[in-house]
């Protein structure tokens, strides 16, 4: 896991934010609902992206959210998260 703080790329739009987990190979976890539209502006232009789980922060605790990460993670590969977006809670 690596956190836009630790990345130092904590005042990068969200475009960028997208790319640069892509070219890093890592999916992106978030919560804002202005991230979850470029995802889906992404998927419909046929933009590539690594993949995107959304989990909204009234409706999954974050022990819940640690959890559905965890089994998104042994579930899926790298390729199967490829352009999807997921959401939490896990039902």
């Amino acid at each position: 896991m690596l956190t836009v703080d630790e990345d130092q790329t904590a005042q990068w739009d969200d475009d960028s934010l997208l790319e640069r987990a892509t070219k890093s190979g890592r999916i992106m976890f978030i919560q804002g609902d202005d991230f979850l539209a470029i995802g889906h502006r992404w998927q419909q232009s046929g933009r590539e992206f690594a993949g995107i789980v959304y989990a909204h922060q009234l409706r999954v605790t974050i022990g819940q959210a640690v959890r559905d990460l965890e089994v998104i993670a042994h579930v899926n590969s790298a390729d199967e998260m490829k352009n999807r977006i997921e959401f939490l809670p896990l039902r």
